[in-house]
C-alpha cells in the first residue's frame, strides 16, 4: 500500500474542478485581454471566477487580484503593502520571511510561545511606532497551529498599521469569510484546496495602498502584468467553493483520522516521540521523533508512507525547521520533525497502515 499523508504540501485535484477546467482548456482558449469574441468569452470566465471568490470571502471583486499562487501573493503583499517598517512572526512561510528583506527598511520579529502561538502580548511587546505592516499567518504550514488572527489584527489596527495574513494553509479548515473580515490583505493558493497548481490570489481591501508587482501589461488593474491563466483561475474558484462548502466535513474527517494516527504512534513510541504545537488545525500532525530526520522520511517512503519534514518548498534543504526552533527547541530537535497531513480522500485503512508503519520504522 502507498499512502499519501502530505496534503499540506499539495492536494489531489477535485474531479469537479478538473471537469470545469477541461471545458475551458478545450473550448475557450482566447486571451482574456483580446477584444474579439474569443477574448471576451475568456474574460467573462475570469470575471465570473473573481465574483465567485469575492462572494466566498465577503469582499468586493475589485479587491481580488489573481496571482500564480501563494508564494507570489505573499511576496507581493510583504514587498508592497503599507509604508514603513515590517513586523512579522518567526514562524512565517519562507515566501514572507525572504520577501521581507526585499521590502527595505526595518524588520521586527515578534516571538512565539512554546505552543506555537503568537499572542497579542507578543505582538504588543514588539510593535514599534514605525511599523506600517504586520504579517502573521492564519495557520502555520508546518505545525498547523491556528493563530488568533482577529485579536492580532485588532491590536495592529489600534496602532494604525496594516494587517496581512497568509491564509494559504487555512483555506481547508478555517472560515475564510470570517478571516477576511479581520484582515486588510490575505493570500490564498489554489492547489492547497483541491484546485490546480499555478493559481492563487492576493486580497487587498479598498483603501489599502498596494504597489505594482509585475509591470508590462494592463492586467489586474495594471498591478500585475501578464496573461492570466484562465483555466487555472476557473479551477481555483470552483475548488475554493468546494473547500468552504465541505469545511465542516473536512474538519470532522481529518480530525478523527489524526486522532487515530497519533494515538497509535504515541502509544507505540512513547517517550521517543512528541506532538508539536497546540490549538492545531485538524488536518496536520507535526511530530518530533527521537529517530526522525531525512533518513526517517526516506525509510517511510520506502515503506509506502509519503510525509514531509515541514514546508514542501524547503523539503530539499537539510536545515533545522525555523518554526520548531522559534518554539524553543534545539537545532538538533528541529531536524527530527515529520509532518503528516490528511485530506478528505484519506481513508481510515490508510491511516492505520501509516501509523503502524511509522511505529515500526521509527522505533529505533
Amino acid at each position: 500500500m502507498n499512502v499519501y499523508l502530505d496534503h499540506a504540501a499539495t492536494t489531489p485535484l477535485y474531479p469537479e474542478v478538473f471537469e470545469e477546467m477541461k471545458k475551458v482548456y478545450l473550448n475557450d482558449f482566447g486571451n482574456p485581454d483580446s477584444l474579439h469574441a474569443f477574448g471576451r468569452r475568456a474574460a467573462a470566465f475570469v470575471t465570473d471566477a473573481r465574483d465567485r471568490i469575492a462572494n466566498i470571502l465577503g469582499v468586493s471583486p475589485a479587491e481580488v487580484y489573481f496571482t500564480s499562487g501563494g508564494t507570489e501573493a505573499d511576496n507581493w503583499a510583504v514587498r508592497s503593502i503599507g509604508e514603513g517598517a515590517l513586523l512579522l512572526s518567526p514562524i512565517e512561510h519562507a515566501a514572507v520571511r525572504e520577501a521581507a528583506h526585499l521590502r527595505g527598511g526595518k524588520i521586527f520579529t515578534c516571538p512565539v510561545g512554546e505552543d506555537g502561538i503568537v499572542t497579542k502580548a507578543h505582538l504588543g511587546r514588539t510593535m514599534s511606532e514605525g511599523v506600517g505592516l504586520a504579517s502573521i499567518m492564519a495557520v502555520n504550514n508546518e505545525t498547523g497551529c491556528v493563530q488568533p488572527v482577529e485579536e492580532l489584527a485588532r491590536a495592529t489596527h489600534a496602532l494604525n498599521a496594516v494587517f496581512f495574513s497568509d491564509c494559504v494553509q487555512a483555506a481547508c479548515s478555517q472560515d475564510l469569510k470570517k478571516l477576511a473580515s479581520f484582515c486588510d490583505a490575505i493570500s490564498l493558493s489554489s492547489h492547497k484546496v483541491g484546485g490546480p497548481k499555478g493559481a492563487g490570489a492576493l486580497i487587498v481591501k479598498k483603501g489599502v495602498k498596494v504597489s505594482p508587482l509585475i509591470v508590462g501589461g494592463e492586467q489586474e488593474r495594471r498591478l500585475r502584468g501578464g496573461t492570466l491563466n484562465v483555466p487555472a483561475i476557473v479551477g481555483f474558484a470552483r475548488a475554493l467553493e468546494l473547500s468552504q462548502d465541505r469545511r465542516e466535513e473536512f474538519c470532522a474527517h481529518t480530525g478523527r483520522l489524526r486522532a487515530i494516527f497519533e494515538e497509535i504512534v504515541l502509544s507505540s513510541l512513547k517517550e521517543k516521540v512528541r506532538v508539536d504545537g497546540e490549538m492545531r488545525a485538524p488536518n496536520i500532525s507535526h511530530l518530533t521523533f527521537e529517530n526522525g530526520g531525512e533518513a526517517a522520511l526516506s525509510l517511510l517512503d520506502l515503506h509506502g508512507v509519503a510525509a514531509s519534514g515541514g514546508a514542501a518548498c524547503s523539503a530539499h534543504a537539510a536545515l533545522p525547521s525555523h518554526v520548531i526552533t522559534a518554539m524553543g527547541r534545539t537545532e538538533a530537535e528541529a531536524k527530527k520533525g515529520v509532518r503528516f497531513s490528511f485530506g478528505l480522500s484519506t481513508t481510515e485503512e490508510e491511516v492505520l497502515f501509516a501509523a503502524k508503519t511509522v511505529a515500526e520504522c521509527l522505533k529505533g
